[in-house]
């Protein structure tokens, strides 16, 4: 457990159960592996990430601009690149459990911020929320880093992304 998690239960126990949040997931969640060990030894193994849908957020696209000493090197968020698209799933997380969301994708550390994207999933256009790196605390020093490189593309494999979208992953190409 760390120094977050009385925060993240008290944020649980004051969100309204009733709103599910449409959650858009591209990056390291999506390696279930990795997310289920960070879940333990974060006490939240209670806490199950539904399926999820295969969804595509329109008009941006990655870009390698938070600096992490945890990862070694730059990793991955997202900006405004009309015609672009990056692929992930597409969660409904009920409103009580947004808070372990946000601790998972450094919305409790201020390492990002929340953003509406608009995605393609089944063919229809939703919005929802992405995780993005905080403008404050991003920078281009620095190498991208091979093992959040290496995590990304097997989570995107296990999340059964198009085949093309994780080759271009794996060669650390942005659009």
């Amino acid at each position: 457990m760390d120094s977050h998690y009385d925060q993240v239960m008290k944020a649980r126990e004051q969100a309204d159960a009733s709103a599910p949040r449409r959650y858009f997931a591209y990056s390291t969640i999506l390696d279930r592996a990795a997310f289920d060990e960070w879940k333990h030894q974060h006490s939240y193994g209670f806490f199950e990430l539904p399926e999820g849908r295969l969804a595509e957020a329109l008009d941006v696209d990655l870009v390698y601009d938070f600096p992490s000493r945890w990862w070694g090197g730059r990793v991955a968020g997202l900006t405004d690149a009309p015609g672009a698209r990056v692929y992930g799933r597409l969660f409904e997380i009920p409103g009580k459990d947004w808070p372990i969301v946000q601790h998972k994708e450094g919305f409790v550390t201020s390492m990002c911020v929340e953003r509406t994207v608009r995605v393609r999933v089944e063919g229809q256009e939703v919005e929802a929320t992405a995780f993005v790196t905080n403008p404050r605390r991003a920078s281009s020093d620095g190498p991208v880093s091979p093992r959040f490189v290496e995590a990304l593309v097997r989570g995107a494999r296990s999340a059964g992304l198009p085949a093309d979208y994780v080759e271009r992953l794996a060669r650390g190409e942005t659009r």
